[in-house]
């Protein structure tokens, strides 16, 4: 069994210090991200959603996930696809940040 980490845990990751600075919860735990897929030429696709259609923070988090995966060795580009299904919802939430809002 090999101990190295697959490239989709190392990208969550460093994607987890990327903070929705409205609800102070990273983006991971909130469970924005669906996947984060890396391609033989060094293209990231991160499939992704927001809380709410028109999130005034889009170009931020954009921002912030592509400094933050090009970073990483083999990233030469990141694609972000944002979708809306399946529906963002609290109860996707994880538990952590459940417990960091308050919501129990």
């Amino acid at each position: 069994m090999s101990t190295e980490r697959s490239f989709k845990e190392q990208a969550m990751s460093v994607l987890e210090d990327v903070v929705d600075p409205e609800l102070a919860v990273d983006i991971v735990n909130l469970v924005l991200i669906y996947n984060v897929e890396l391609d033989n030429q060094g293209l990231c696709t991160v499939t992704m959603t927001l809380t709410i259609a028109g999130c005034p923070l889009t170009e931020y988090l954009n921002a912030a996930i592509e400094e933050e995966l090009l970073a990483m060795d083999q990233v030469k580009k990141v694609k972000i696809n944002l979708v809306w299904e399946p529906a963002w919802s609290i109860d996707k939430m994880s538990r952590e940040a459940k417990l960091d809002l308050g919501i129990h």
